[in-house]
């Protein structure tokens, strides 16, 4: 079924250029849609008119019962490393890319359906999501872009009139996801384990020219190209560090191209500063720990470079092997340097100095030696920088050790030239007071369950401005209460 008003001005680059790398699919049939949640703000970016997609024709097309005008809707394949080991093939078990659109700025952007039915790579599953997962990708994604990290968004949220059976019976859900683009190192996995050079040529080229335009007449391009999917990982993974944010499930099919953050599972963000911090629930042996982030993240970036090590030099693989592991060798540096340089500005520093990196590490050992929350800290420090150290005092029991570091960082402060007040505020605005805190995510997602979608709505109203407190909610901003418990998340669909 097609509907008849052109709703969106599609051009479906992977649909055209890429025969071979999906299958051409549509969405299940369901029942009853309805439209819970529209990201109105999302959709004027995109150029798309919201007021017409906030209706029973746009629910239907968000649920994947209607095929809009000019749509291409496809499920990908690709492969990835799931906690260490290979699955040649996955790709899209429960999602549709609807198609590309070209939004305001010029960005090409995918429309692509989350919890659609099943494709035929669902591996036995039904393809389908409910409406907890649907709401945790929309409210992180969301938190996420607020923040100012690259992420995935979501455009809207529908329940389809099904009971889905997850642990007990939950209504079905879609998520109408956008991303620049769903290229994933799983996806030049698929075609490398196959020996299909010719593609895997073809998916690089494309991804230049889709993500790094510039380089497409240059000799080394796919060595280049290697270059700039590192270097955005790794900015990528320091922003991550920085906010306290744990993606729990860094396999290389959740590895993008692009440097956007995809697929919020079994996700989280800390309360209390630990770098052995876990909360995905099938993460049993802590691989995707928080601290590990940046571990596993050059870890993927190898399993690229293994695939496209024929298009680097298909004469001597040996030579290969040897540019792109020099290449991979920064990738340490890359992300420390992005790291601290976000370190430095969470602590007031503009300047660099020599001794940054064992102030800031000595801070970071502190908070983890007593427990200390995380996002609070830095909001209470920016306090601290004019003289107020009450809050900040209050988060650790023992005081020597801050005492310590308080005057080391002091004396590091008055080799800056910014008055307090200006180290203040410029501290505030890398320092968020409210974050998507685990205990609020989980209030909201219960509710949610009930068909009561305000928890949701209040709780993404207060993350879309992070930096700037808002009167009333002091519930948005603090750690779980003790009776929250140790905190689990799932895969969920």
């Amino acid at each position: 079924m097609t509907v008849n008003a052109p709703l969106f001005q599609f051009d479906n680059s992977y649909a055209r250029d890429l025969p071979g790398f999906y299958v051409a699919w549509e969405g299940a049939k369901v029942p009853a849609p309805k439209l819970v949640l529209f990201n109105r703000k999302l959709a004027e970016e995109l150029g798309l008119d919201g007021a017409a997609l906030e209706t029973p024709d746009g629910a239907a097309i968000f649920a994947g019962l209607k095929c809009p005008d000019g749509a291409s809707p496809l499920a990908q394949v690709y492969a990835g490393h799931q906690f260490g080991g290979f699955s040649p093939q996955l790709g899209d078990g429960r999602a549709l890319l609807v198609g590309e659109i070209i939004d305001r700025a010029g960005k090409r952007r995918d429309i692509q359906l989350k919890g659609s039915g099943p494709t035929p790579f669902s591996r036995g599953g039904d393809g389908k999501a409910v409406i907890g997962p649907v709401l945790r990708e929309y409210i992180m994604g969301e938190a996420m872009h607020a923040l100012g990290i690259p992420t995935t968004r979501a455009l809207a949220a529908v329940t389809t009139g099904e009971t889905i059976y997850r642990e007990g019976p939950k209504p079905g859900a879609v998520l109408t996801r956008i991303a620049s683009s769903h290229l994933r190192v799983g996806t030049f996995q698929f075609f490398a384990a196959r020996g299909e050079t010719s593609k895997v040529r073809q998916l690089a080229d494309y991804a230049i020219a889709r993500h790094d335009p510039d380089l497409e007449n240059e000799d080394d391009r796919y060595l280049k190209l290697f270059s700039r999917v590192m270097e955005r990982q790794a900015r990528l993974i320091a922003h991550w560090v920085l906010v306290g944010f744990i993606h729990g499930v860094m396999n290389t099919d959740n590895t993008t191209i692009s440097g956007e953050t995809i697929d919020y599972g079994p996700c989280a963000f800390l309360d209390t500063y630990d770098p052995a911090a876990v909360f995905s629930s099938i993460d049993h042996g802590g691989r995707y720990a928080f601290g590990r982030q940046p571990v596993i993240a050059q870890w993927n970036l190898a399993r690229l470079a293994e695939a496209i090590l024929t298009l680097i030099d298909p004469d001597d693989i040996d030579k290969a092997v040897e540019r792109v592991s020099e290449e991979l060798g920064r990738f340490p540096d890359l992300y420390k340097t992005a790291w601290l340089a976000g370190m430095r500005r969470k602590i007031g520093l503009e300047t660099v100095q020599s001794d940054d990196l064992p102030l800031t590490e000595d801070l970071l050992s502190q908070m983890q030696a007593q427990k200390v929350d995380y996002t609070q800290l830095f909001r209470n420090l920016a306090d601290a920088a004019t003289g107020d150290e009450k809050a900040l005092r209050k988060q650790f029991e023992e005081q020597e050790g801050i005492n310590v570091w308080l005057k080391r960082w002091k004396d590091r402060l008055q080799r800056e030239t910014t008055t307090s007040d200006k180290t203040r505020d410029a501290m505030n605005r890398v320092n968020p007071v409210y974050i998507a805190r685990n205990h609020k995510v989980e209030e909201a997602l219960e509710a949610a369950e009930t068909g009561n979608y305000e928890p949701a709505r209040q709780l993404m109203d207060v993350l879309a401005t992070p930096f700037t407190e808002q009167p009333g909610m002091d519930a948005y901003s603090g750690p779980a209460p003790v009776e929250f418990g140790p905190y689990k998340t799932f895969c969920g669909t």
